[in-house]
């Protein structure tokens, strides 16, 4: 019994320190994915095949241009070709205020959420790269490797603690705590999206500032009281928009930027002072002998970046 336990426990600390085999590249974060790109995107193409089928798709034209638009502003600036990605972006008809995007480069978005949102394109803008991130990401298939590794663990350990008189206790010990390490890998693939996804709004041309509205909008349709932050597959919304405006100011000069393109022109520069405008400093006025001597003026403090408020954001 002993050798068997100490081979499960080999076992999942193999699994634990296995090396990660790929990386997000906006965030630097190692993660652990078992299967190839090609059988995501066919597994997503699949699954938004059967969407299609099951629920009304929109015919109001000006809608579906509408996300025509947005979406591919949003998937042209995620600066990189995703893995065999079609884009593709369909309105479904539903009061639901949701939108989602699945490998293969298949994004849906519900007129309930545009609805919510209302005229301003910037807040369906940093919902759908939120969703676009969850896929440039791979957090679908990181989920699946991590499902699969959670079912081999299980199994090593009811095949290793089989004559085991506290062999039940163990497997639901093993069944909580997987669960609660699950939802915690998905609150942070969340905020990795929402930090992610902010990025490729910005970059696009659209106001980062508009997620914390929108989520206030959001909040105000909760009803009821929602689980804990540790039973649940979503970061609190107030700690959601907290995150949300901290990280916003850092990525308005790439949405100014990125605007202007759009608009055939360029960031007008700040006037500078010509010599034969500039003012001169006034000369200080004299001060007494036995006057205290002035405080120092403290050094500014220099500029947030992105890159210091995405650490932040993340926890680094």
């Amino acid at each position: 019994m002993k050798r068997r336990l100490a081979a499960l426990l080999g076992l999942a600390c193999a699994l634990l320190f296995l090396p990660a085999c790929s990386t997000v590249p906006e965030t630097g974060r190692k993660q652990l994915i078992l299967m190839s790109a090609s059988e995501e995107a066919q597994m997503g193409v699949s699954a938004f095949a059967q969407i299609k089928k099951q629920e009304k798709i929109s015919a109001d034209p000006a809608v579906n241009a509408r996300i025509q638009r947005i979406g591919k502003r949003i998937a042209g600036a995620v600066g990189r070709d995703l893995p065999n990605a079609q884009w593709e972006f369909v309105v479904f008809e539903s009061e639901q205020i949701n939108a989602f995007a699945l490998p293969g480069g298949k994004v849906g978005v519900y007129t309930g959420l545009i609805k919510l949102a209302g005229a301003n394109d910037d807040e369906i803008a940093v919902v759908m790269g939120h969703e676009v991130a969850h896929v440039s990401s791979r957090h679908g298939a990181e989920r699946q490797s991590q499902a699969a590794l959670i079912g081999l663990g299980g199994v090593a350990l009811g095949v290793g603690t089989q004559d085991d008189k506290n062999r039940e206790y163990y497997l639901l010990a093993y069944g909580v705590g997987s669960t609660l390490g699950s939802l915690a890998y998905s609150r942070d693939h969340e905020t990795e999206a929402d930090v992610v996804g902010l990025g490729f709004a910005a970059r696009a041309g659209y106001d980062p500032r508009a997620a914390a509205v929108f989520w206030r909008k959001m909040a105000a349709k909760e009803n009821g009281a929602r689980p804990p932050k540790w039973l649940s597959t979503h970061p609190p919304t107030g700690e959601r928009i907290a995150n949300l405006e901290r990280l916003a100011p850092s990525l308005v000069p790439t949405y100014e930027q990125a605007r202007a393109r759009l608009e055939g022109g360029t960031p007008a520069p700040a006037p500078a002072a010509t010599p034969a405008t500039a003012t001169k400093p006034a000369t200080p006025a004299a001060r007494p002998a036995n006057a205290p001597k002035p405080a120092p003026t403290p050094a500014a403090k220099p500029a947030s970046t992105e890159q210091q408020e995405l650490d932040k954001f993340l926890g680094r």
